[in-house]
């Protein structure tokens, strides 16, 4: 296929049929990164031990914060890359690719840094002590030096994606995981290096992706590929990606702050064996999560490229689906917190006590999982037609707004059960709010902010377009 071909196909073929050839190969994408997670804690739980576990869960807002950074670029980049595609302006597509490698290394060496020399005051800070400090301690200083490795694969991976090659950017996360699955039993159990072998497992995975994906944009046969011309950073560039990621960058930060007070909450109503048991849950609801933002992201390309293109009437139809099919894959989750929280915790340790909290807190923070799968999409979608304000503030209404009051208030008045029950009321009031933020969007018969009319009168004063 040429390159013309593979630029206009996400304008002319059919939805639905794009919808599917994007859609799978990210979600299968996801659903492998989130194994890795799964194979990764199993590894972990059955040959280090329990509070391994649980230094796992203390990890969680440091990992969150190196990802915020990493999605302000990465998301920005991709998003523009396919609204410029839409527009045919090849050279501002093009230019997406050095912007995304050059900030994604000065971001991963500047954070990678900063957070190596205080790595052990912010996993105190994040709830680590005693035993599960060393263990997080040992984690996460081979992750946050290497830090620019993972920047750069989820830099890569999403540009692919957006220039029409999702099965290039699912094989990333099939390589990463290869060498999860390879390297995590050699290293743990072989050689010994306990927590160290869990993290320079990951770091082979992604080396390999890495390898990988710079083949893929060396190629000249590629839609976007590296040129001379594409290594300037511009400021105004800058600021449009900064806008446009400023979305998945709030969640991942708020995201760390959420976790902050879930571990102090847990610290405080149930000890180590609580914070071990979010680890837990969290990984196996994470599974269905990512299988919608792969959804999401399998979306993104196809609504940026006919929002840039002007086919509103193909931006809805894309939208459509994805609310279709986010509810069937987080009510999975659902029925499966419901009915064997039991047999899914025993997947990650055998540790009596464990089981015991494990398996009572995953069926009450499932319990009302299915509202969390159309949310991400509300805030993918306006991410994907340059609604940075209105993405953000769907993005983070579920953490910031619903979840903290909860937390705040329940845990004082019924203990460890208030912190679970804190998170099924956000899921749910935060959907309610992101279809509300929807129905306005999409009230009018012709709305001319999804055709990015700079002229346009949105519905609601919260509907301004971005001028792109």
């Amino acid at each position: 296929m040429s390159q013309n071909q593979k630029a206009n196909e996400m304008g002319t073929k059919g939805v639905g049929r794009l919808f599917l050839e994007y859609s799978i190969p990210a979600i299968l994408g996801m659903v492998i990164v989130a194994l890795n997670q799964i194979i990764s804690s199993i590894y972990i739980g059955h040959g280090v031990g329990h509070l391994a576990l649980a230094a796992m869960a203390v990890t969680f807002p440091l990992v969150n914060l190196l990802m915020a950074f990493c999605l302000l670029v990465a998301v920005g980049c991709a998003a523009l890359c396919s609204i410029e595609l839409g527009r045919k302006d090849m050279q501002k597509a093009r230019s997406m690719l050095g912007h995304s490698v050059l900030l994604e290394i000065m971001f991963g060496l500047f954070f990678g840094i900063l957070f190596w020399v205080f790595l052990d005051p912010l996993l105190m800070f994040f709830g680590a002590s005693g035993e599960t400090l060393r263990y997080a301690h040992e984690f996460m200083m081979p992750l946050v030096l290497l830090s620019p490795l993972s920047f750069l694969m989820l830099g890569f991976n999403f540009l692919a994606r957006a220039t029409g090659y999702p099965k290039t950017a699912m094989m990333t996360a099939l390589l990463s995981s290869v060498g999860i699955v390879a390297f995590s039993p050699v290293f743990i159990f072989w050689w010994g290096w306990g927590m160290y072998g869990a993290a320079w497992a990951q770091i082979a995975g992604q080396a390999m992706s890495v390898i990988w994906l710079v083949a893929h944009f060396a190629r000249r046969s590629s839609l976007i590929h590296f040129q001379k011309d594409i290594w300037k950073l511009s400021s105004e560039a800058f600021r449009r990606i900064v806008a446009i990621g400023m979305a998945p960058f709030l969640i991942n930060f708020c995201a760390c702050i959420v976790v902050v007070i879930i571990n102090r909450a847990l610290k405080e109503h149930g000890g180590d064996l609580a914070i071990g048991a979010f680890g837990i849950l969290n990984r196996l609801l994470m599974l269905f999560a990512m299988s919608v933002i792969g959804l999401g992201q399998g979306m993104q390309p196809i609504i940026g490229f006919n929002f840039g293109a002007k086919k509103p009437e193909r931006v809805r139809l894309a939208l459509k689906y994805g609310m279709l099919s986010a509810p069937a894959i987080t009510l999975a989750g659902m029925l499966g917190s419901w009915f064997f929280p039991e047999f899914l915790v025993r997947i990650f340790t055998d540790h009596g006590p464990l089981v015991e909290v494990s398996t009572k807190a995953l069926r009450i923070t499932g319990g009302l999982f299915i509202f969390v799968g159309p949310q991400i999409i509300i805030g993918t979608y306006f991410q994907s037609i340059g609604q940075a304000k209105i993405a953000s503030v769907v993005s983070l209404c579920r953490q910031m707004i619903c979840l903290v009051p909860a937390l705040c208030i329940l845990p004082p008045l019924i203990g460890l059960d208030g912190v679970w029950l804190s998170i099924p009321i956000a899921d749910f009031t935060g959907c309610m709010v992101a279809a509300y933020f929807l129905r306005l969007s999409l009230r009018a018969e012709d709305n001319p902010c999804m055709q990015g009319d700079p002229e346009c009168k949105p519905p609601s004063k919260f509907f301004r377009p971005r001028e792109m």
